[in-house]
């Protein structure tokens, strides 16, 4: 009934897990603690290196070269302490820097002390990992690490802003981004900041046009490739491997490349920022791939795992308590005696081979500390990591004679003042698009209809998230419609029926044109091209398991709620 065996938290946040829910010590608490001891101080307090005179040069030409930007010129929070816990005096504070002994000169001589009294021109005490930059090299075969895909920065570190992976050159890259600039300077059209706004849905003339012409751009993007275009592009798959991105010219239409290559900028841009910022060190401190299970997955966004597991690249994870490890030897030997089937706490939803599991962050902290690290992964905006204990995480699986399989879930806030049914969502990678995204929206609406409240999902929502909630609430709408016999038809009715909180319903609405204003009056209008078209695509899917069903709820809202 206790935790399973997991990781304390890496060292900038010091969490209590030594303990399982029923009070007694975890197994492996103690080696555990040992060996994040030992990577706190390994990552945390800067590392002594021998002075040379190629490295003084070096730190002397950073300083006449402003364009090469450093991690630790933006890093103004205090150094950490072997504790994990930012330095309570200065006496904690280690100082130590390639100039530590030139400092000590400088207090020792009054001469040289009065020479230099304008320190403006000495280079800034760096900590030897501020220097790193100048060390790293692009990973890519051939490259010489100059130039950036985005076209504004004269080095990169990394493949996402490698030109000769994307198969350009820096000029190109330059041109492109002047280019790009160029159309983003060009003058737009204000939007109307009206409140009777909603009065204007139908498509402008200019918006028509734009389409026409998307359109048009599009029509030959399903021709297909000559023959020796074929052979041309097998051929630099077959030289290049992986180590370039496979050619792409001619395979869809000019406007979906260029819409490709310009999410790719921007992409580049932000892992760049965080790169400066010191958030991410891609390429030597992040994990590319995860095994989970079956499954080898790649990962998509940084998770601030401990440093001795982050720089590895590739992770081993138990797929039931969610236990992280370094190698596969140590995860087929932790599979051989972990006695965990399923998530810990109340399986409150079983209909055939899905079931949910209410998990309590308080009573089963290890798991949900793990769990959040896991979803980070694949999530953006994620911040939550550590502080699990003021919410329930609802975990679906899919259950086969080996155990119950993560296949996504949901967090919530035990008591939410803003009446939010979900803080975070996540559908695992290799359960996405096949309806159980929807599935775990439908869960947290039917928990919200047992409490006789309406909810709403926290913001900022993920690009996927968003996608998957107005899908899920342009169903819930059309059905609704598709129901109502009625004449007169009221947001606050469809509220109640549906958990659904009144915003995201007329916003939902809007995006459906299904709402105009008329003689002072907001109108729901019920378009019957749309509802004629949801019922065509409903007998269509006909009767699959990817529903929640009610009846097999056995729940009741935790007290305090």
């Amino acid at each position: 009934g206790g935790d399973p065996p997991g990781h304390p938290p890496p060292s900038h946040q010091e969490v209590h897990v030594g303990s399982g829910s029923d009070g007694t010590e975890d197994s492996d608490s103690s080696a555990e603690r040992e060996q994040t001891n030992s990577s706190e101080s390994d990552g945390n307090m800067p590392k002594r290196t021998r002075l040379t005179r190629a490295s003084l040069r070096l730190s002397q030409s950073s300083q006449d070269t402003p364009d090469v930007k450093r991690v630790g010129d933006h890093d103004e929070s205090p150094p950490l302490t072997p504790t994990g816990n930012a330095p309570s005096s200065e006496s904690e504070l280690d100082i130590s820097s390639p100039n530590a002994s030139h400092d000590e000169s400088l207090a020792k001589d009054p001469a040289l002390r009065d020479s230099d009294k304008d320190l403006s021109h000495r280079p800034k005490r760096r900590r030897c990992h501020e220097t790193y930059n100048f060390n790293m090299k692009c990973p890519t075969p051939g490259c010489n690490s100059l130039g950036h895909l985005t076209g504004k920065h004269e080095r990169h570190f990394a493949v996402s802003g490698c030109p000769l992976y994307h198969n350009l050159s820096a000029d190109e890259c330059k041109v492109k981004a002047s280019t790009r600039e160029k159309h983003e300077e060009e003058p737009k059209v204000p939007e109307e900041s009206n409140r009777h706004a909603t009065r204007h849905q139908t498509p402008t003339s200019k918006q028509t046009r734009y389409k026409e012409q998307v359109n048009e751009m599009r029509k030959g993007r399903n021709s297909g490739l000559p023959k020796e275009q074929k052979e041309k592009y097998m051929e630099h798959r077959q030289s290049h491997g992986n180590t370039r991105e496979p050619l792409l010219e001619n395979i869809t239409s000019e406007y979906d490349l260029e819409l490709f290559r310009k999410a790719q900028a921007r992409a580049s841009e932000d892992l760049e920022k965080l790169r400066i910022q010191g958030q991410i060190t891609e390429g030597s401190n992040m994990i590319k791939t995860i095994l989970f299970g079956r499954y080898e997955l790649d990962t998509w966004y940084h998770s601030p795992y401990p440093e001795e597991y982050a720089r590895l690249g590739r992770l081993y994870v138990c797929e039931f308590c969610l236990k992280y490890m370094k190698s596969q030897t140590i995860l087929r030997r932790h599979m051989a005696k972990c006695v965990w089937k399923h998530p810990p706490g109340d399986e409150v939803y079983r209909k055939g081979a899905i079931s949910v599991f209410e998990v309590d962050g308080k009573k089963n902290k290890i798991y949900c500390q793990n769990l959040c690290l896991l979803a980070k992964l694949f999530l953006d905006h994620k911040t939550l990591y550590y502080d699990v204990e003021p919410f329930l995480f609802y975990v679906m699986t899919e259950a086969d004679n080996t155990g119950c399989h993560l296949v996504g879930y949901f967090s919530k806030e035990k008591n939410s003042f803003l009446n939010y049914n979900v803080s975070c969502i996540l559908t695992m990678p290799q359960y996405m698009r096949q309806g159980y995204g929807k599935m775990l929206i439908d869960f947290s609406y039917l928990l919200s209809k047992v409490e006789e409240k309406v909810g709403s999902p926290e913001r900022p929502l993920s690009d996927l998230g968003l996608i998957s909630y107005r899908s899920y609430w342009k169903e819930v709408l059309l059905r609704y419609m598709y129901n109502f016999q009625g004449k007169e038809i009221s947001i606050k009715e469809i509220s109640q029926e549906t958990a659904v909180n009144p915003v995201d319903i007329v916003s939902t609405l809007q995006s459906l044109q299904m709402l105009k204003y008329w003689k002072g009056k907001h109108l729901v209008l019920k378009r019957q091209d749309l509802i004629d078209e949801w019922k065509a695509k409903e007998t269509k899917r006909g009767s699959n398991n990817k529903t929640i069903d009610p009846n097999s709820l056995k729940w009741t809202p935790p007290k305090g709620t």
